[in-house]
């Protein structure tokens, strides 16, 4: 929080020198994607621990994988001068498991590379397959592990000692998580070091698909809606549901936003939305009395109703459905997921029938 707490100074202070401002923006924008890196993967380890965690396994191809990892930490690895070398085998290698999940280790792993890396480094993503099982290792030129913590530093909140500022260090959950998501996917996570000073080795083994079928799943793009709705968005979060609301609009689509449960039943029943996300923990009406009064509507039948709730469990799922709900999504929610749900509205279809 202080480099942000000190950007805001500086912002005050200096509010007409434009490269100051420019500067100062940079920082805090830097600190707070760091920051709600470091809020969601403490969310996952929280839900993985007590059961409330599901991963979408599907049949997904690696180089997709590091794409979608690589660009969540380029530009942190640019940031520090690093080299960024990728050595991957040339064939398409296809994995069983989340697509999203299998980048957040890979992501995690190379964020971890960089921060413990002095600046003007190198960082490497290499890979190869032995027998039925995919093999990546990220490599660094960085502080390394002291033999006594080569375990240890997948626990949570281990922390390396370091000659590297103490303000470079984070909480030591990055790499518990990864363990677990890697555990999830049924591969094991190792690492190894000659010792401080002298680079870490961070080495994944994941089974593969030895035989890939032709893909069932259609790819995001498949997803992307061509038609434009009504949607209504209830949350309490004011700026997550407003970034989202801008997103929607900037597509075509007629969005009303409310902040509560009154609020919004009035609102459906003076917009009938086609869509309609609700969260669950809305003040004044819960998400499900809000579902159910919109029901009631005349035009509540035709309106496909989606709970967005940070409870993932098999009860909470029908706790929605019997509510009225026709999707369960568990927060934090991705612009692409709704995405997902407009441009293919059998999605609802099948959860009616």
């Amino acid at each position: 929080l202080a480099p942000i707490r000190t950007g805001l100074d500086i912002l005050r202070i200096r509010s007409g020198d434009a490269q100051a401002t420019q500067r100062a923006t940079d920082i805090m924008e830097r600190q707070l994607r760091q920051m709600v890196r470091l809020v969601d993967d403490l969310l996952d380890v929280s839900r993985i621990n007590t059961g409330k965690f599901a991963i979408k396994m599907g049949r997904v191809e690696l180089k997709a994988v590091v794409n979608d990892a690589l660009e969540v930490v380029r530009s942190y690895i640019e940031l520090h001068g690093h080299e960024l070398v990728l050595d991957l085998p040339d064939r398409p290698v296809f994995l069983h498991g989340d697509a999203t999940r299998l980048a957040q280790i890979l992501s995690n792993l190379l964020n971890n590379a960089a921060k413990y890396t002095n600046r003007g480094g190198r960082v490497t993503l290499s890979g190869h397959v032995e027998d039925k099982t995919l093999v990546l290792e990220v490599t660094d030129t960085g502080i390394g592990l002291a033999p006594e913590m080569l375990d240890s530093v997948f626990e949570m909140f281990v922390q390396v000692d370091s000659t590297l500022e103490r303000t470079n260090a984070g909480l030591g959950v990055g790499l518990s998580l990864a363990r677990k998501l890697v555990e999830l996917h049924g591969g094991t996570i190792t690492a190894r070091s000659e010792g401080l000073g002298r680079g870490s080795c961070f080495s994944v083994r994941l089974p593969i698909v030895v035989e890939p079928e032709p893909l069932s799943k259609p790819t995001p793009a498949a997803f992307i809606s061509t038609e434009t709705y009504r949607i209504l968005l209830a949350d309490d979060n004011v700026d997550f549901v407003n970034s989202i609301g801008a997103l929607l609009t900037a597509m075509g689509h007629s969005v009303v936003i409310t902040h509560n449960g009154p609020d919004a039943l009035a609102a459906a029943a003076r917009f009938c939305p086609d869509y309609a996300f609700l969260d669950i923990g809305l003040p004044q009406m819960s998400g499900y009395d809000l579902a159910r009064g919109i029901r009631k509507l005349s035009c509540g039948a035709m309106t496909a109703l989606i709970a967005v709730t940070g409870w993932g469990q098999e009860k909470d799922r029908q706790l929605a459905f019997e509510a009225g709900f026709d999707h369960h999504m568990v927060k934090p929610v991705r612009f692409e997921q709704i995405e997902e749900i407009l441009g293919n509205r059998s999605i609802i279809k099948k959860l009616r029938t």
